[in-house]
């Protein structure tokens, strides 16, 4: 099914993208180390077993979320979030998607029918948390 999917998106793989569009922004990549990149090659990031593994080393039990495609990459990647059993928080400015229409549905989703298992709430609100912590 990737290879059909490939097809379809030919455009958007890392043999016809720009060398730079898969690398992180200056802003971000000063963080680099300490932080990890964890490149991914499906929607979720827990597919291949390698993140659960780094989180758990690190004793990680939260994780805050921003990313493209609310409806496909993060969707599948939150879930598999909850379903490792992380507290979960959406930046909700911090997210996108192709799809106006389905990023506004998974907003609601998140927010109506998992509002137990994942938060959502506004960058500037995360950071000012994590700076009074």
């Amino acid at each position: 099914m990737w290879r059909a999917y490939y097809r379809k998106w030919v455009q958007v793989t890392r043999g016809e993208l720009p060398e730079g569009m898969l690398e992180l922004m200056p802003e971000l990549r000063r963080f680099v180390p300490p932080a990890l990149v964890h490149d991914k090659r499906v929607y979720s990031a827990f597919a291949d077993g390698t993140l659960v593994e780094v989180l758990r080393a690190a004793r990680t039990d939260t994780l805050i979320f921003t990313g493209s495609e609310t409806d496909v990459c993060v969707l599948s990647t939150v879930l598999a979030a909850v379903d490792h059993g992380y507290r979960v928080i959406l930046a909700r400015d911090g997210l996108c998607s192709s799809s106006d229409q389905t990023h506004d549905a998974l907003l609601d989703l998140y927010e109506r029918r998992f509002d137990i298992q994942i938060e959502l709430a506004e960058a500037a609100d995360i950071l000012d948390a994590w700076r009074r912590a």
